[in-house]
């Protein structure tokens, strides 16, 4: 992608200093998605990448994750995938636990996600990177269900915090914008 195209997708998306807390710069994806030219945009930069990669499935993230993946998997006639946060799926899961900040959190996937396909080639997306953890854990949840995560694709990865350099230990990363 051109500088110029990632400086169009990087001004589509609102920067909100100080929140949620003093320090932070939130990344509002909301503008973006609000831009129907923008977004068609990236959807159609990111069909581009993964149509020729015999890709099987998207699977995506809770919940900005499925904003993306949907719009990609329609786009790429692929059948997707949510990663969804406890209690949320109605069938059995399978359940992976990371670290945050302060604590622990759970995401799960349906034990038969990819139809019980071993070595399915799944594509991983959401909007954001910063310390990994989710990803990891969904990249875990993907290997655990015998299958292989082709790549991580993120919207944005914030460099500062590390965790594509970590997931990249797991599968290939690709973030469309790095801030």
């Amino acid at each position: 992608m051109k500088e110029q195209d990632k400086k169009y997708l990087l001004d589509s998306i609102r920067a909100i200093k100080d929140f949620p807390k003093e320090g932070i710069i939130f990344r509002d994806i909301t503008t973006l998605l609000n831009n129907k030219e923008a977004f068609s945009f990236l959807i159609e930069h990111l069909a581009t990448r993964y149509a020729k990669m015999n890709i099987d499935y998207i699977a995506g993230i809770e919940s900005r994750g499925f904003i993306f993946g949907a719009a990609l998997s329609a786009k790429l006639n692929l059948a997707f995938v949510p990663i969804r946060k406890p209690g949320k799926l109605p069938f059995n899961c399978l359940k992976e636990s990371y670290s945050l900040e302060y604590g622990q959190d759970t995401i799960e996937i349906h034990t038969d996600a990819f139809n019980n396909t071993k070595n399915a080639r799944v594509l991983l997306i959401d909007d954001l990177i910063a310390t990994g953890g989710t990803a990891l854990a969904a990249v875990k949840l993907i290997h655990r269900l015998q299958a292989q995560c082709v790549e991580a694709c993120f919207l944005l990865e914030l460099q500062d915090l590390s965790g594509a350099k970590e997931l990249a230990n797991l599968t290939s990363v690709y973030s469309v914008l790095k801030v």
